[in-house]
C-alpha cells in the first residue's frame, strides 16, 4: 500500500526552495551594488587627481 502524502514536508520543501532562491537573488543584488560602489569610488578618486593637475 502506498504511503499517504506528507503535505507539511512538501510545504517545508517548497518554502526552503523559495527562501534559497530569494537569498541567492539578494546576494546577487548586494554583489552588484558593491561593484557599482567600488566603480563609483574609483571614478571619484581619479577625478580629483585630474582636477588638481589641471589647476597646477
Amino acid at each position: 500500500m502506498a504511503r499517504a502524502p506528507n503535505y507539511n514536508q512538501q510545504r517545508a520543501d517548497r518554502d526552503r526552495a523559495k527562501q534559497a532562491k530569494a537569498d541567492a537573488k539578494q546576494r546577487e543584488r548586494e554583489q552588484r551594488k558593491a561593484e557599482r560602489e567600488a566603480a563609483a569610488s574609483a571614478g571619484n578618486e581619479a577625478a580629483p587627481a585630474a582636477e588638481t593637475d589641471e589647476q597646477a
